[in-house]
């Protein structure tokens, strides 16, 4: 689970087998401890919604934050990984 917001959204696009797809990146913030230090986190997240969840991804604005939830598998060219997103709600 990571708290973000989308920052690129694609439009929706249909898999071979007919689920409606939407690739995303997110963009989290946030500050955490390390070793006993502050450190803060900056980070950008190719992402994925397939299926019911598309809908529930198109309704989010880009200026709020949501929890996003899912899994890590690596890209097609296996050069980094997609969280492909199984949940997400509103953070408010």
């Amino acid at each position: 689970m990571i708290t973000a917001r989308w920052v690129e959204r694609g439009a929706v696009r249909y898999t071979p087998a007919g689920l409606p797809a939407v690739d995303l990146t997110l963009e989290h913030q946030s500050t955490t401890l390390e070793a006993g230090s502050p450190r803060r986190v900056e980070l950008q997240l190719k992402a994925v919604a397939l299926g019911p969840v598309v809908q529930r991804v198109q309704a989010l604005s880009s200026d709020g934050l949501a929890h996003w939830s899912g899994f890590l598998a690596p890209t097609r060219n296996g050069k980094g990984v997609t969280m492909h997103v199984t949940q997400v709600d509103s953070a408010v």
